[in-house]
């Protein structure tokens, strides 16, 4: 079959490039997407560079002189950064390595890890979301069992994207469902949301809590009940 998209032009800027690349995949690329696939060696720093200058007219949008103000004269390149290389770091890095090893000793008992810590952003409007996850797994004799420090990995990987807290835990769910193979899988996810503390109704101590089962968990409601008094959330 004639591929008869237009060629990429490299005079373009760099987001337009990658955007040709996803369009031309006919993938989507929504906030919480991974987009590594369709960035090439050196277009990372390309694209903090492009960023960089446009946060630059943000700032002289929001009439603030980043000329003769020596606290926000590098403002523009240290938000780009922030947001490509930390914060939404899981939508440019591609998914962590993760060593898998064979169940040896056909464990097929609750397994549960947690709490990790997840710092997140609102996909709404980019404020903080700050919070604790747990795992809870029943593997079987195929299952791959991972490492410890693995799930916090995995963890940030997915979380360090524009999310919303439902989307974020299904999205973990599918990975570990993938990686792991379980016969049950569980992810329960509380956290606080920042765009309640600073902006809107402006309510500090409101939290959200949310799960996702699969298999076994679904199924087996002593099964889930055990799981869910044991990670204790008042703790």
């Amino acid at each position: 079959m004639t591929d008869l998209s237009p060629p990429v032009d490299p005079q373009q800027p760099v987001s337009a490039r990658i955007r040709a690349r996803i369009a031309k995949a006919r993938r989507r690329f929504h906030a919480n997407d991974n987009i590594s696939d369709f960035i090439e060696p050196g277009e990372l720093e390309a694209l903090l560079d492009e960023v960089a200058e446009k946060m630059k007219g943000v700032l002289h949008s929001l009439v603030i002189d980043t000329e003769s103000d020596h606290n926000t004269q590098d403002t523009a390149r240290r938000v780009a950064k922030m947001y490509l290389t930390e914060v939404f770091r899981g939508r440019y890095a591609p998914v962590p390595p993760v060593t898998e090893f064979p169940n040896a000793a056909r464990l097929n008992e609750l397994m549960i890890v947690g709490p990790i810590t997840v710092r997140s952003a609102c996909s709404h409007h980019f404020c903080p979301i700050i919070g604790r996850l747990w795992i809870g797994l029943m593997p079987n004799e195929h299952s791959n069992l991972i490492g410890l420090s693995k799930y916090s990995r995995l963890a940030e990987w997915i979380m360090s994207r524009p999310q919303i807290q439902e989307e974020a835990i299904t999205q973990m769910a599918e990975l570990l469902m993938d990686k792991v193979s379980p016969d049950g899988l569980a992810v329960v996810m509380e956290a606080d949301h920042f765009c309640m503390h600073w902006r809107g109704v402006k309510d500090a101590d409101t939290r959200m809590i949310n799960s996702v089962m699969r298999g076994s968990f679904l199924r087996d409601s002593a099964l889930r009940r055990e799981f869910l008094s044991l990670i204790n959330l008042k703790d």
